[in-house]
């Protein structure tokens, strides 16, 4: 098959080498571009737990000065991974699902009276951190990076794209579905999609997408890509 990625390559640079691997073409088009923002010193000292709920958040951030031993909350297996690769020890993952991130914070009451850090990027789908603070948590939120909708693209890259359609797209934000439905009509292509699966993370991702026909559309959490191919 045929598969469109649409994140930064180092986000998933291991995803493109085992689709390939099991014998698909991959194609790459990151739609959105990241950049670290500048943001006040933390002591880091004074929290007992640190909430990331996207791996570009654990990117930008100055992790030497962090316990490696503090309890690190982490929306999904992409995000808990790139933390353990920087040699957070204590982490804990909630499958690429806000809500469900929530709730593990939650079932931490002996958090409720310590301080919290999240860190994150400056679009958010859902205000955690409110919704932690109406619960009693004290959460202090800290913005240290952006994105924009990648407006650069190569010519032969978008000729070669319409003459072979993808079968299957991978779409991981709301940000990203914006993005990817930017580029969709800047290149005229919206009446090709129709024999394409899309891949979303979240129904609201998936919304903005739907006035372009797709094969079918599906929902899943980061980590079950290879796992959907086998339901098409």
């Amino acid at each position: 098959m045929h598969i469109l990625l649409t994140r930064q390559l180092d986000d998933c640079y291991e995803m493109i080498l085992k689709l390939k691997n099991l014998g698909h073409k991959v194609s790459h088009l990151p739609t959105l571009n990241v950049e670290k923002i500048k943001y006040e010193k933390i002591n880091y000292s004074e929290y007992s737990g640190i909430i990331f709920t996207s791996a570009n958040a654990i990117k930008f951030l100055d992790h030497s000065e962090i316990s490696k031993n503090i309890n690190c909350f982490c929306v999904g297996k992409i995000t808990e991974k790139k933390a353990r690769s920087l040699g957070f020890q204590n982490t804990i993952s909630a499958e690429g699902n806000v809500s469900n991130l929530k709730e593990i914070i939650l079932q931490n009451q002996d958090l409720i009276n310590k301080k919290l850090l999240y860190v994150s990027g400056e679009m958010i789908s859902v205000d955690l951190d409110q919704l932690l603070l109406k619960e009693g948590f004290n959460v202090k939120r800290v913005v240290n990076y952006r994105t924009s909708h990648n407006q650069k693209f190569d010519e032969k890259f978008i000729k070669d794209l319409k003459l072979n359609i993808p079968d299957i797209v991978y779409i991981y934000s709301q940000n990203s579905a914006l993005s990817f439905l930017n580029f969709v009509k800047l290149i005229q292509s919206e009446n090709l999609w129709m024999n394409t699966n899309l891949m979303c993370i979240g129904e609201k991702t998936s919304q903005i997408l739907n006035e372009i026909k797709w094969k079918k559309i599906f929902l899943f959490n980061p980590g079950e890509e290879e796992f959907l191919l086998y339901k098409i």
